[in-house]
């Protein structure tokens, strides 16, 4: 078989997973090898049956032969239990191991390298590949085991029996091991294409699914049906040459067996004619020949098996060894206080390479100060919010949390202390309860209903029939926008957070419902040290400070009033938001 060190390392990897279980690999495959011994002493028996039964007639020695077969069985089958029941615990516990892992890593990547693939792809891997794997080291494995140790105590018994016939069959062999060796190739390419169609698939349904409002809303469903049809075609395609690969692969090899039977039985017949051998170890012979046919048979086949296993385990591992760009410090800062103080120092970020995003940002939040950052779209807002809560790194530059650089900070400890109102709130399958209180076990019902009170949501969770322990159903979509909004508002305020981060908390409601909203945002904020990400000016007009992001740098920084009478680029964006909104608010 073409397969090369390079192609075991995978599995090698795997057999690491397996050590805290080191004891009950060993007792299977124990098992696995005592099953296959008791499988392949029948046959030597029945050589005793034909020349001291049937033709020497000796009918003691019969009874015996029969109680031998029937206690040889009676082992075989118990230790196969044993060993299908210990290498499934095993394998199952490795890959259980191994998913977890990965959701794990998934879940500490940073947002550079999750935003990098599509979200399907990840949940491929973590399922899919998985699975393909838990299918090899729970039957493939397995099997190739018993298949290996019966083959090698069957070739024992064939020189035992005739060493000449038996070189005479391991001469037709090759040709089985040359067709495996071309089709193995093959079929980790296939194997390979299976699966990467397979986690487009899964990308294509994800995302139809997720944005199913927006499919909907613009009447592509067809696009999208076309769009899936196509790459399911593809995979069907990959799934059918693979199978086309492993057909004709698995109907040579039986080819070749017979053809070495035939011969055998040819020559066989002619030494026992001649009395060179006898009619039982001629038979016996031919028996060990035919059992001999499975091991070759399930290598061949698994073969294929094994190298899709490479290609999902090669998926895997490329995952758990992605190297994480917000990585934990060795010894991470645990503040005995938080006051709120936030420092960017100089501060350049790109996502690529050279393709700055932000560039030399400098400024000081002061402990319990508001601070409001707008801009354009694209003018790097966001970002300056994803640098404090950590998503993100700083390429140049640093960012300080009272006097602390954040990458030193244990990042449990810091994100505990910060409350997050984002654009658009996701809600989990829950209660309202368990959304409020999400991420923070300290959260009791009298803080739940306070942080509820706070956010002016109170009033319609109590209204509920179940009240707060209503399930808000997936995503929160049945919620209106401020209602999602006011929820996400109460679970920011329920953790007391030093920090509270509004990133365009208000853009997507309309303008009563923003006012509503805006109270809640004030209260949440009062005490606290605050940054408020914004498009519209009407949200953050009472800020402490303003700066104003242009290209990547502060263009501005002030006061609403002091930055009207530069009539700079504040002034521009007020001239096209701000006289509206005096009109609607006179």
């Amino acid at each position: 078989m073409r397969l090369g060190a390079g192609d075991f390392k995978p599995y090698l990897r795997l057999l690491s997973y397996c050590r805290p279980y080191l004891a009950r690999l060993t007792a299977a495959i124990m098992c696995m090898a005592l099953s296959a011994l008791f499988g392949v002493i029948p046959p030597w028996l029945i050589k005793n049956v034909v020349d001291d039964v049937l033709i020497a007639g000796d009918s003691g020695t019969l009874n015996v032969l029969a109680l031998g077969m029937v206690a040889l069985y009676t082992l075989k089958v118990s230790f196969g239990y044993g060993h299908a029941y210990l290498m499934a615990w095993v394998g199952h516990k490795v890959i259980m191991d191994l998913r977890l892992k990965l959701y794990d890593k998934t879940q500490r990547l940073s947002l550079r390298v999750l935003y990098k693939r599509r979200m399907g792809e990840f949940m491929s891997r973590i399922t899919n590949d998985v699975v393909t794997l838990q299918n090899i080291l729970t039957t493939v494995v397995v099997e190739l085991v018993v298949q290996g140790v019966t083959f090698f105590c069957i070739v024992v018994f064939l020189f035992l029996l005739n060493w000449r016939l038996t070189l005479l069959t391991f001469a037709v062999i090759p040709l089985a091991a040359l067709a495996i060796d071309r089709a193995s190739e093959k079929l980790r390419r296939v194997g390979a294409a299976i699966q990467e169609q397979l986690a487009q698939l899964s990308g294509i349904a994800y995302e139809a699914l997720s944005s199913v409002r927006i499919v909907r809303a613009f009447s592509t469903e067809r696009a999208e049906y076309e769009r899936f049809e196509s790459k399911n075609r593809s995979h069907f395609k990959a799934l059918i040459r693979g199978a086309q690969t492993r057909g004709f692969l698995e109907g040579f090899v039986e080819i070749v067996l017979i053809s070495a039977l035939a011969l055998i039985l040819w020559f066989g017949g002619r030494d026992v004619v001649n009395g060179e051998l006898t009619p039982g170890e001629l038979i016996t012979f031919l028996m060990y020949i035919g059992l001999l046919v499975q091991p070759v048979r399930v290598t061949s086949r698994s073969v294929g098996s094994i190298q899709q296993g490479v290609a999902s385990a090669d998926r895997i591992f490329e995952i758990l060894d992605e190297r994480d760009d917000v990585a934990e410090p060795d010894c991470p800062v645990v503040l005995s206080e938080m006051r709120g103080e936030i420092v960017f120092d100089d501060v350049w970020f790109a996502y690529d390479e050279e393709r700055w995003v932000l560039r030399g940002i400098s400024f000081r939040v002061s402990p319990g100060e508001r601070v409001a950052i707008v801009g354009a779209t694209g003018a790097g807002k966001s970002t300056i919010g994803d640098m404090i809560l950590r998503f993100y790194d700083p390429t140049k530059g640093r960012v300080l949390i009272d006097g602390v650089d954040l990458r030193e900070f244990d990042m449990p400890f810091y994100r505990r202390r910060i409350g997050v109102v984002p654009q658009d709130p996701v809600l989990m399958l829950g209660s309202f309860a368990n959304n409020i209180a999400y991420g923070f076990d300290a959260a009791t019902p009298e803080l739940i209903k306070e942080a509820a009170r706070a956010a002016d949501i109170d009033d319609f969770i109590s209204s509920l029939p179940d009240g707060y322990d209503t399930e808000v159903g997936e995503r929160g979509v049945t919620l209106s926008g401020g209602q999602r909004q006011r929820v996400a508002i109460a679970r920011a305020i329920v953790r007391n957070p030093v920090i509270m981060l509004m990133d365009e908390a208000t853009s997507s409601l309309d303008s009563m419902v923003e006012s509503q909203v805006q109270r809640s945002m004030s209260k949440a904020m009062s005490g606290r040290t605050s940054i408020v990400i914004a498009h519209r000016l009407s949200t953050i007009m009472d800020s402490d400070r303003i700066l104003v992001i242009s290209d990547g740098r502060i263009a501005e920084d002030g006061r609403h009033e002091e930055l009207l009478s530069k009539r700079g680029y504040y002034f521009n964006l007020y001239s096209l938001q701000g006289r509206a909104y005096d009109a609607r608010n006179p």
